[in-house]
């Protein structure tokens, strides 16, 4: 990771970690059942899914996978809402940098990256995918839900963004072995320009 991301990554991950309590508060009735079903769906009833939830912030998601019976663990690069995540969920939070993953090959079903892939530079995004994709089964599922837009840089005085549009982030995902199989904007039953928020579903086809 060279001193220009690494930079990125500790005054975003400081922001967030500054405000834990008051992101919680603001985050944690959020209704977010439109994207758990999307993620979810192509797994029909399995039950015991291995999840990564990349950028738990303080665990909301994780204890809703947990809730169903899955098997999820956390990923933050803010120690702040690692450490809040396994207060609250009692699972395994992992604190890593968005950039740099130590994750285990082939260990994952799916990944639920919600609102939380758009703090990665585009110039490291493909090796985020990729290390992702390794952590995934075949045909594992990747779900991203991210700010949609067509600029890339400081979008507060403290925070990261890359905002793509859907033709960008699906070339993405192909060139680091995923497949596109859904996608929607958020939030729902707006008018499009007022959906500022792209989710999308993918299946790992690495071995394909």
């Amino acid at each position: 990771m060279n001193d220009i991301i690494k930079e990125i990554e500790d005054i975003t991950f400081k922001d967030y970690g500054g405000k834990a309590e008051t992101f919680w508060e603001r985050t944690k009735d959020h209704d977010v059942t439109q994207n758990y079903a999307a993620f979810l769906e192509p797994f029909g009833d399995r039950k015991g899914l291995d999840i990564l939830d990349f950028g738990c912030g303080p665990g909301r998601d994780v204890m809703y996978f947990k809730s169903l019976g899955h098997n999820p663990i956390g990923l933050d690069g803010t120690l702040e809402f690692c450490e809040m995540a396994r207060e609250m969920t009692g699972c395994t939070v992992l604190h890593q940098s968005f950039n740099d993953l130590d994750l285990q090959e082939n260990s994952l079903d799916g990944v639920f990256a919600n609102a939380s892939m758009f703090h990665v530079p585009s110039v490291n995004l493909h090796k985020v995918l990729t290390d992702l994709n390794k952590a995934l089964r075949d045909g594992g599922i990747l779900f991203t839900s991210n700010p949609r837009g067509d600029e890339e840089g400081w979008s507060s005085p403290a925070r990261y963004g890359n905002f793509m549009q859907y033709d960008k982030s699906e070339e993405y995902l192909n060139n680091a072995g995923f497949e596109v199989i859904s996608h929607y904007y958020r939030p729902p039953n707006l008018p499009r320009e007022e959906q500022k928020w792209l989710a999308m579903v993918s299946k790992s086809v690495k071995y394909k």
